[in-house]
């Protein structure tokens, strides 16, 4: 195990804040035997500690060393996904159950205060989280080119920052659909007398609509669809969007292509989550969608990552009681691992404007 580790510039006891400081014997049979899984785990329990988590992700994912330990759980996972819909419809529930729905308490502890945007902020130019993620709602709708008086869907809408900003400050009215109950209600009360419209439905319940939207937009979705639907997603936006409209995809991507995340994340995180790739969204949309724009931030994830675990160790004293110190554990390692995920690039973010190639050109906006 220290020769694996050594490989990522890690030391077992080292002084480097990234070494890896082992507090149980039990840790390195289980990694070996059951690899990402059996790595957050034990980290829950207490077996081992780095005093710069992040850091020490981040060296894992850039040496690529974890493919060099037991994998079993992950690798079922795949062969589950090449024979199974893990993102039907009955199962998109289980998102929302694990994570989604675990608290508002926590999100408005961890999020922006003002907008409670559960994705990546847009830092440019940026000092706070609060204004990274005004900038990215401005840069979404400046991206849409939203004028007064137009009608825009919202697929997966979190907690309605979006739909907020949208309608006051763009004077669009909005439908946003999501499945999270709390989020919804919490939505609701947030917008008001807005002209927005909060369905507690599955994205695909969408395909009830009007089909008279002049944007449609999904910040965070995509992430939850797996690669059997993406066509099928693609093919429903593209039914509700009027001739001339836009189509805005806010994702995070992967390097390669994937049919299922880490065991880890899957148990704990986001069951049945899966990134895609460019190749996986590239061939869903031939035939189908124009891609006016590519936008990759994904280095402002790391920033934003870093920004929510700041805001959630702060107010773990008045979350403790309820959640419990396995938990705080939990939360650390997802927060900490993924913005190293995105540190040694392995992650993007990305943003896509499509249309149907009814409109003369569009010009970047950044």
């Amino acid at each position: 195990m220290a020769e694996i580790f050594s490989l990522a510039g890690i030391e077992i006891g080292g002084s480097h804040p990234w070494d890896l400081q082992v507090h149980d014997g039990r840790f390195y049979e289980a990694l070996l035997s059951q690899g990402s899984l059996a790595a957050g785990e034990s980290y829950m329990d207490g077996w081992w500690d780095a005093e710069a988590l992040d850091e020490l992700c981040t060296r894992v994912h850039r040496s690529g060393i974890s493919g060099k330990v037991g994998e079993w759980t992950t690798l079922w996972l795949a062969l589950k996904a090449r024979v199974l819909n893990r993102q039907r419809k009955s199962r998109s529930v289980a998102v929302a159950h694990e994570h989604y729905n675990l608290g508002n308490d926590i999100y408005q502890a961890m999020l922006d205060h003002r907008w409670m945007q559960y994705t990546c902020g847009y830092w440019k130019g940026a000092a706070t989280l609060d204004q990274a993620q005004e900038n990215k709602l401005d840069l979404i709708c400046r991206k849409l080119q939203l004028q007064p008086g137009m009608k825009v869907l919202d697929l997966g809408g979190g907690f309605g920052g979006l739909a907020h900003f949208i309608a006051a400050n763009y004077y669009c009215s909005v439908v946003s659909y999501n499945i999270s109950a709390p989020q919804v209600a919490f939505g609701r009360e947030r917008c008001g007398q807005l002209p927005v419209r909060f369905e507690v439905q599955d994205y695909r319940e969408a395909a009830r609509e009007a089909g008279d939207f002049d944007r449609v937009v999904s910040v965070g979705l995509c992430e939850h669809i797996g690669q059997k639907n993406y066509r099928s997603f693609l093919e429903l936006a593209h039914e509700l969007l009027k001739p001339g409209g836009l189509f805005l995809v806010h994702t995070i991507g992967g390097n390669a292509s994937y049919t299922c995340t880490d065991a880890w994340i899957d148990k704990y995180i986001f069951p049945n989550g899966v990134v895609p790739s460019v190749s996986q969204l590239g061939e869903a949309m031939e035939g189908l969608w124009i891609m006016e724009d590519w936008h990759n931030f994904g280095s402002d994830y790391d920033k934003t990552l870093m920004a929510w675990w700041q805001n959630f160790d702060r107010a773990w004293p008045t979350l403790r009681q309820k959640y419990g110190d396995r938990f705080y554990r939990m939360w650390k390692y997802y927060l900490l691992g993924s913005a190293g995920g995105f540190r040694s690039r392995k992650l993007q973010l990305w943003q896509l404007v499509l249309s149907k190639g009814d409109i003369r050109s569009y010009i970047p906006v950044r």
